[in-house]
C-alpha cells in the first residue's frame, strides 16, 4: 500500500470538493483528491446542469406552441427526445473540461480515482493508497433518497441520476414529490409532449411562500400538468406500465415514475466513527466553521447536513479555504443563500419569507411588494405573472420572495444585500437601464418608501413651508 502525507485531503470532486482543491494547491497547498465516481459529482452529471438543460429544451417548445400573441403562427413543434438529451448531454461535455482530472493534475492536485474510508482521526484509505492529511474535507453530497414504498423494488422507477439514460419520450411521467425537483421535470417533460401527473403527499413546493407557489403551480396546471396533492402513497405495482396507488383509494397508471422526494447524505462506507466524526439525522455534525467533531476534519456542501445547494457547497469552500489553508478564523451564515425554482415562472427566496418573517419579528415587519406586470419589459415580453415581496426590519431586508420571470437572476440583488447588511436606501440609489427587468428590485424598494414619502402628512407640511420659503 502506498503512503501519502499531505495537506489537505478532500473527499468528493463535486462543486465543494473542487472548489477546496482549486483554491488550496493554487494558494501553495499540497492536496490530494478523492472521487470513485465522476468529476463534477451530481450538479454536472446528474442535478443542475442537465435539468436546466432539459427545461430550455421545453422552453423552446413552448414558445413555438405559444408565439401567436407575438404576431408570429402558433406551430405544434416536433419534438425528438432523444435529440434533446443528446443536448443535455452536450451540454454537460462542454462543461465537463473544467472540472476534469486533466485540469486539477494541471493545477497540482493529485487526483485518486477510488472512494475513501477513514482507518484514525487523520488517515484515509483508497484503493491501494493511505493518505495522511493534515485537515480532511468531507465534500461526498447526497444522493436520491427512494423511500420504503412497497412494491417499488419490483418496480423500473426513475430518479434525477437515471432519467439521463432515457431517449424514448414518457407517455405518461408520474412523479412522486412535489418539490423543486419533482416540479421542475414535471414542466419540461409537458411542454415536451408528455403527459404528466405529481403526486405530493402534502402541499406542492411546499417549502415556499404559498402565494408565490400558487403562481408557479397554476402554470403548470395550466400547461395540463396534473398536480394532486395530500397524496399518501401506499404502494406501487407494474400493472398497465407503473401503477401508484394512494391511501384514499385512488390510482394513476403511468407509462414511467421518477421518484423526487429528496435527497440524502452520501456517508455509507465512510466508517467516520474510526475518526471520532458524529452524525445527525441530516448529515454530519458541524460547528459555526463547519468542523465535525474531529478538529481537523472538516463537512461542506450537503455533507455538512443543512441546505442542499451547489452554490452553498462552493460558498462552504470559501469558508474552508479560509480557515484550513490560510489559518484564519472564518464562520458559516445561511441567511443571505437563496434557492431558486427553475420553473416557468421561476420562484427564487433568499432569507426568511413573509410568514417566518412575521413570526421572528411581528409588527416590526413591513413587507415591501411591487407587482412584476407593472414592469414595462414584462409587459413587451409577455411575461407578466408573478411579484416580488420584500420583508423589511428596521430599514434592512431580511428576506425577498420573487415568483417570476428571472427570478433566479433577480434575487442575487437581495442576497448580496442580506449578505452586506445593506438598507432599503442603497437598492432605491440604483438606476437600472430601463426598460429591464431588474427594474422590479428598485420597484421594491420604491414601494418600501412610498408610504413614508407620499402618505405622511408631515412630509407634505414641510413641502408646503419650503415652497412657501423658496423665491
Amino acid at each position: 500500500m502506498e503512503r501519502i502525507d499531505t495537506d489537505i485531503l478532500v473527499l468528493g470532486a463535486g462543486s465543494g470538493g473542487l472548489s477546496v482543491a482549486a483554491g488550496a494547491v493554487q494558494m501553495g497547498a499540497r492536496v490530494v483528491l478523492l472521487e470513485g465516481a465522476e468529476m463534477g459529482g451530481d450538479c454536472l452529471n446528474h442535478g443542475c446542469v442537465p435539468s436546466k438543460a432539459l427545461i430550455a429544451a421545453g422552453k423552446t417548445a413552448h414558445g413555438m406552441r405559444h408565439a401567436a400573441a407575438f404576431g408570429i403562427t402558433n406551430a405544434e413543434p416536433q419534438v425528438d427526445y432523444a435529440a434533446a438529451m443528446g443536448h443535455v448531454r452536450d451540454v454537460i461535455e462542454t462543461i465537463a473540461p473544467v472540472d476534469s482530472q486533466d485540469r486539477f493534475e494541471g493545477l497540482g492536485v493529485r487526483v485518486i480515482r477510488h472512494y475513501g474510508r477513514f482507518v484514525s482521526d487523520r488517515e484515509v484509505e483508497a484503493g491501494p493508497f493511505r493518505i495522511t492529511a493534515r485537515r480532511i474535507v468531507i465534500a461526498t453530497g447526497s444522493s436520491p433518497a427512494v423511500p420504503p414504498i412497497p412494491g417499488l423494488e419490483s418496480v423500473p422507477y426513475l430518479t434525477n441520476e437515471s432519467l439521463w439514460d432515457l431517449r424514448a419520450r414518457p407517455d405518461h411521467l408520474l412523479i412522486i414529490g412535489g418539490g423543486p425537483i419533482g416540479i421542475e421535470m414535471a414542466q419540461a417533460h409537458r411542454r415536451l409532449g408528455s403527459r404528466v401527473t405529481v403526486l405530493e403527499g402534502a402541499r406542492a413546493l411546499g417549502r415556499e411562500d404559498p402565494e408565490a407557489a400558487a403562481v408557479v403551480l397554476a402554470q403548470l396546471r395550466a400547461e395540463g400538468v396534473e398536480i394532486v396533492e395530500g397524496a399518501s402513497v401506499q404502494g406501487v405495482s407494474a400493472e398497465g406500465g407503473v401503477t401508484v396507488s394512494l391511501g384514499d383509494g385512488r390510482s394513476y397508471t403511468g407509462s414511467h415514475l421518477l421518484v423526487a422526494v429528496g435527497r440524502r447524505v452520501n456517508m455509507d462506507g465512510l466508517d467516520l466513527d474510526k475518526a471520532g466524526i458524529e452524525t445527525t439525522p441530516t448529515g454530519i455534525r458541524v460547528d459555526e466553521g463547519l468542523k465535525t467533531t474531529n478538529r481537523r476534519v472538516y463537512a461542506i456542501g450537503d455533507a455538512a447536513g443543512g441546505m442542499q445547494f451547489t452554490h452553498l457547497a462552493g460558498y462552504h469552500a470559501g469558508i474552508i479555504v479560509r480557515s484550513a489553508v490560510l489559518g484564519l478564523p472564518a464562520r458559516a451564515k445561511t441567511a443571505h443563500i437563496s434557492r431558486t425554482t427553475y420553473t416557468a415562472p421561476e420562484l427564487a427566496q433568499v432569507g426568511l419569507t413573509e410568514a417566518e418573517a412575521r413570526a421572528e419579528y411581528g409588527n416590526r415587519l413591513t413587507v415591501a411588494r411591487f407587482d412584476i406586470g407593472e414592469n414595462d419589459r414584462a409587459i413587451a415580453e409577455r411575461r407578466r405573472a408573478g411579484f416580488i415581496k420584500v420583508m423589511v426590519v428596521r430599514g434592512r431586508p431580511v428576506g425577498a420572495t420573487i415568483v417570476g420571470t428571472q427570478a433566479g437572476e433577480l434575487i442575487a440583488l437581495w442576497s448580496l444585500a442580506i449578505a452586506n447588511g445593506l438598507k432599503m436606501s442603497a437598492i432605491s440609489a440604483m438606476v437600472a437601464p430601463y426598460p429591464t427587468i431588474a427594474e422590479v428590485n428598485k420597484r421594491a424598494a420604491g414601494a418600501y418608501f412610498s408610504p413614508k414619502l407620499f402618505e405622511s402628512d408631515l412630509v407634505k407640511r414641510v413641502v408646503r413651508l419650503v415652497q412657501n420659503w423658496l423665491p
